[in-house]
Parts: structure tokens; C-alpha cells; sequence
């Protein structure tokens, strides 16, 4: 493991944190617009008002849903961190560690139900992987078991690495919303606004066949790469003890306080979102189909999923304390990559670098190429909403010119996104914050993920 454990050491001294990277990324961006952009009749310092302006603008998507988008990441990730704190959600976890008695089935297991959580929401497979790694390295501890606890701490990490491609992925939900490509690329030179799609459903994204046998081959190869790098013989000594907790007394509430703690009273708001939710997706459209999904739906749905599955509306305010500072990164890094946004689109950066994307990639390479270049672009950006905002409009443009399939270049894009994560621990914060592991302890595990998913994602885009 030593060009991993190198690989990890140099991450940490060379890239600071992910705010200050979308700073680095603005002033970057700032520069290249200057450079590349300028018309000649302007001069340097009015040019450098005029770009100024367009960040500004940027920041707030001038009123064209930016703070609206970051709101709805916002919530899907809080939310599906409050359902992982319930009390369902811990008994299934109790239930996944009876089975759980060496490393490598313990790897195969966390793995195998991280993924599946995390195709239904990334927030919520995110909490749940951490919480249930943690739960098992307290448990072997109890045992006095040996167990390679950082290798489970990246098989609850292997969630970022599949999200993308499920329901909750940012890319794919947000194109299926009438109209998102057209508002995406509007101010994009040279596009063809008539023959853009006014949406491209999941079922031509998400549930398509590439990405249908792109997501078995992760939740069947993935789960049995982790059961076989577990059977290597290595023990980590600082396993986590159990967190003592008290119980709390019954206690007797007066008044409105009452309606608080009432299980009933929760349990019916709860179902009555539930009830709807399946109401607008089976019985009120003329015909079955999936263009329900999209991020209001599904935080519709978590928003109700969430208020049900917890004891009462005291229970769950107290664990949307719990969960709101995970959503701190993309509250603050939202609004500075839609200014970058706002300068690429402004400038006519974006119509360059499309230009320039487009020259060298063909109908067939092309998926390949933004795959790699949506991997480079996670890095530096760690967020699926913020990469769409910034590279979206890029991939969506450059697919027309060269008439490539619009839900492929999507699928491309999510795939580069949600692979890097493996190699970008900004998401992981949670995670170590729960599971008592460091960067490097997970990092050169998430780099061997890294080159198995990549293998699968690749094959997918080549083969289909």
C-alpha cells in the first residue's frame, strides 16, 4: 500500500480545502476570461468591471433558479440524513451486523448495502454507511475481534462513487425538469435552442440499459472486490468503543407541547405526504411513466418518509440538528460556482472551451472524453450540482455539434463526477466525523474503488 499511503500524504499537502479551491477556481476563471476574451475596442481595466459583473450575476444564477438548485441539494442531503438517523433505519442496521464476523464478509456486506442505499438517496447512504461502519467497528471491538476497520470505513464510503447513476443524482433529476437544458445553455453561442429536448427523462438516464448494467455489475463486482481485499490479514488497533448513551424519562407534557411528542400526530402528517406523493406519481397521470422524478418530488417524498419514520415532530426537528452542518459546503460553495458559471457564460469562455472540446472528440469518443474530463472537473469542484451548473451547459453543446445521444453525454458526466469522489474526500467529512477514521486511513482503499469503478464505467460507455 505504499503508493497509496504516498498517494494520500501528497492529496493532503497539495490541495487546501474544497471552499478555498472554488476560490482558487473563480480567481482562475477571472483570469482565463481576461486573457482569452477581451474584445479589442475594450479596455483591460473596464473589461475587468464587466467580468466582475458577470460574477456577480453568476452568484444568484440572476434569478434563474441558482440558489433555487442549491436549496433543493440542501435539503435531499439533510433530509436523507435525518431518515438515516430514525430508528427504523438503526434496526435495519442492527440487523446487517448479526452476520457480520470477520473483515472480508463485513467489507462485502457494508459495501453491498451502502450501494444500495445510495442509489435511492446519497445523503442518506452516506449517514447510514458511516453509522453502520461505526457500529460494526464497535462491535468488533466488544468482541475483541481483529478487523481492518479503515477498508470498512471505505466500503461506507463507496456510496459517492454510485449516487450519481441513481435516483437522487443531480445531472440526471435535474434534465429531467421541463426546460432545465434550455435555461442551462440559453446564453451559450451558437446553440440550437429548437432541437434541444424540453426534458430528458430517467428513463432514458437513469433507468436506461447502459446505466441499468452499469449499477448490477457495481452492486454485484464492487461488494466482492471489497470481500476479497479483506481476506488479506491486516488489523487496525484503535477500534471505536461504544458511545454511552441515558435514556430518557417519559415525561409529561402539557399543552401545545403535547402535539411535539404525539406519534400519532406525526404519523399522520407523515402519511398524508406519502399518500400524496404516490397520488401525483401513480393515479393522477394519464399514463405510467417517470417524469414525476425530479428533486421536488424526491425531497417531497424524503420530507415525508422522514417526518413518519421518526418517534414525532420533537425527534425530528432534533435530528435535523444533527444533520443541517452536513449541508454547510454546498451552502457556501454553490453561489461561487455559478459565478464561475455566470463569468464562463458572460465572457463567451464557455462557447470557447465548447469550440474547443468539440475539436478534438468525435461522435464515439466523445462520452469518453467527458467522462474523463467530468473526473478532473469533481476534484477541483466536489459537488454533482455545482459540476452541472459549470460543465453542463459545455457537455450539452458540444453533444448537439457533434449529435451525440444527450442522455449519454448526462451519463458520462454523472459517471466522472461520482467516480473521483473516491479520490476527493470533501464528501467523506461526515463519515470520519462519525467513524473516528482519517483521510489517510481511508484513502488508499477508495483509491483501489477508484480503479474498479472506473474499469465499470468505461466498459459501460464502450459497450453501449
Amino acid at each position: 500500500m505504499s503508493f497509496t499511503e504516498g498517494f494520500a500524504k501528497t492529496y493532503k499537502k497539495l490541495l487546501p480545502t474544497p471552499f478555498t479551491i472554488a476560490l482558487l477556481l473563480t480567481l482562475l476563471t477571472f483570469l482565463l476570461a481576461l486573457i482569452f476574451t477581451k474584445p479589442a475596442d475594450t479596455g483591460t481595466g473596464a473589461y475587468i468591471l464587466d467580468i466582475a459583473g458577470y460574477w456577480e450575476n453568476g452568484l444568484w444564477n440572476d434569478g434563474k433558479g441558482g440558489l433555487y438548485f442549491a436549496f433543493q441539494m440542501m435539503l435531499m442531503l439533510v433530509l436523507g440524513h435525518i431518515i438515516a438517523l430514525s430508528r427504523p433505519i438503526s434496526k435495519i442496521i442492527e440487523t446487517l451486523l448479526t452476520p457480520c464476523t470477520t473483515t472480508a464478509n463485513t467489507a462485502f456486506i457494508v459495501t453491498f448495502a451502502t450501494i444500495l442505499v445510495s442509489l435511492f438517496n446519497w445523503g442518506l447512504g452516506l449517514i447510514f454507511g458511516a453509522i453502520l461502519a461505526r457500529k460494526v467497528g464497535e462491535k468488533f471491538a466488544n468482541e475483541n475481534k481483529p478487523l481492518n476497520y479503515p477498508l470498512i470505513g471505505a466500503a461506507a464510503y463507496v456510496g459517492l462513487m454510485v449516487w450519481h447513476g441513481g435516483i437522487s443524482g443531480s445531472a440526471p433529476i435535474k434534465a429531467a425538469e421541463e426546460g432545465n437544458l434550455k435555461n442551462l445553455v440559453e446564453n451559450v453561442p451558437g446553440i440550437d435552442l429548437s432541437s434541444l429536448p424540453n426534458q430528458v427523462g430517467m428513463n432514458e438516464t437513469i433507468f436506461s440499459s447502459m446505466n441499468i448494467t452499469v449499477t448490477l455489475l457495481l452492486l454485484i463486482g464492487v461488494p466482492l472486490f471489497m470481500y476479497w481485499v479483506g481476506k488479506r490479514k491486516f488489523t487496525f488497533t484503535n477500534l471505536p468503543q461504544p458511545i454511552l448513551t441515558t435514556t430518557n424519562e417519559e415525561k409529561e407534557y402539557e399543552g401545545a407541547e403535547k402535539l411535539d411528542h404525539s406519534k400519532i400526530f406525526s404519523f399522520i402528517i407523515g402519511g398524508l405526504i406519502l399518500l400524496y406523493a404516490f397520488y401525483k406519481a401513480a393515479i393522477l397521470p394519464e399514463e405510467l411513466s417517470l417524469k414525476f422524478l425530479n428533486p421536488n418530488f424526491i425531497n417531497f417524498t424524503l420530507l415525508g418518509a422522514a417526518i413518519l419514520l421518526h418517534k414525532n415532530i420533537a425527534k425530528f426537528l432534533e435530528a435535523a440538528g444533527n444533520a443541517i452542518s452536513g449541508a454547510t459546503g454546498i451552502l457556501l460553495q454553490f453561489p461561487l460556482y455559478f459565478g464561475i458559471l455566470g463569468i464562463m457564460v458572460g465572457s463567451g469562455l464557455i462557447g470557447q472551451i465548447s469550440d474547443a472540446f468539440v475539436s478534438f472528440s468525435s461522435a464515439n469518443t466523445f462520452p469518453i472524453y467527458s467522462f474523463f474530463s467530468a473526473g478532473l472537473v469533481n476534484v477541483f469542484v466536489p459537488s454533482g450540482g455545482g459540476q452541472w451548473a459549470v460543465q453542463g451547459p459545455i457537455i450539452i453543446a458540444s453533444a448537439q455539434e457533434l449529435g451525440v445521444s444527450y442522455p449519454k453525454a448526462i451519463m458520462a458526466l454523472a459517471y466522472g463526477d461520482q467516480l473521483t469522489n473516491m479520490i476527493q474526500p470533501f464528501w467523506a467529512l461526515p463519515l470520519l466525523g462519525i467513524t473516528g477514521l482519517k483521510a489517510k486511513d481511508i484513502l488508499p482503499y477508495t483509491l483501489l474503488l477508484f480503479l474498479v469503478g472506473g474499469a465499470i464505467f468505461l466498459l459501460g460507455l464502450v459497450l453501449f
